[in-house]
């Protein structure tokens, strides 16, 4: 039932139990429909009645002109391409939202912020910091989901004032942004999940923490089991 909350929270009130299935299903935690229906009838919990929906034309075209152009550019240095993405967290009775800047090079992170909100200015925040400490060349590639939060017109025109090409996920294809979600579940496993906090600085403390460990000391197979830090060091 934990795990069912968090999804349907997540979904912002909402996914039925067809979705939370398959987003279960998806996380690697073998659960049948019926049995997840049958959880969220017992708690009274239950998909918010769609809106009517409006199609705009110009939010469709501008989606899909914006190719992934990070799938085929294997970066060979740092600040080639970056990835990004959001994730939640869990704080008291409601949520701190975390949004990421990674190195797809190096694995490292590059910038960060945390917001009550899952908006363009959380995402907006994590890029500054990202640029503030890194000032990447122009042409550098920004990727990420489909997400408003990477969208909305404040950030695309942040990007274009700082010469980033902006690079997003196919339709129906989220497993574009595996490196993000690699190391979300590598943080929530280590250091999040059994674990519960009442008070953000704590929980803002802990992942800054993470982060740095993740950066400077953790292991990486695919970077020939050297951390982040030590892999751009030795490119250099």
């Amino acid at each position: 039932m934990e795990k069912i909350l968090v999804v349907h929270a997540a979904s912002e009130g909402t996914y039925g139990s067809p979705r939370i299935c398959q987003s279960l299903r998806a996380a690697g935690i073998p659960v049948g429909q019926k049995r997840i229906a049958r959880l969220m009838r017992a708690h009274g919990i239950r998909a918010r009645a769609a809106k009517l929906y409006h199609p705009n034309p110009g939010t469709h075209a501008f989606f899909l002109g914006i190719p992934n152009r990070a799938q085929n550019h294997l970066p060979t240095a740092p600040d080639q391409v970056w990835v990004g993405d959001i994730t939640y967290l869990r704080l008291g009775e409601g949520w701190l939202y975390l949004a990421v800047v990674m190195d797809r090079y190096s694995r490292r992170l590059v910038g960060w912020s945390f917001g009550l909100h899952k908006d363009a200015a959380l995402t907006r925040r994590a890029l500054d910091h990202a640029v503030a400490r890194r000032h990447p060349p122009a042409g550098l590639i920004f990727h990420t989901d489909r997400g408003i939060e990477y969208a909305a017109y404040e950030f695309r025109t942040r990007l274009a004032a700082l010469g980033i090409v902006q690079s997003m996920n196919r339709r129906g294809r989220p497993t574009d942004n595996a490196h993000m979600e690699s190391f979300f579940h590598s943080m929530k496993s280590d250091v999040i999940h059994g674990r519960r906090f009442e008070h953000r600085v704590e929980l803002e403390g802990v992942v800054r923490r993470y982060i740095a460990f993740y950066n400077r000391r953790r292991l990486h197979s695919s970077l020939d089991y050297r951390s982040p830090l030590a892999y751009e060091r030795d490119a250099a």
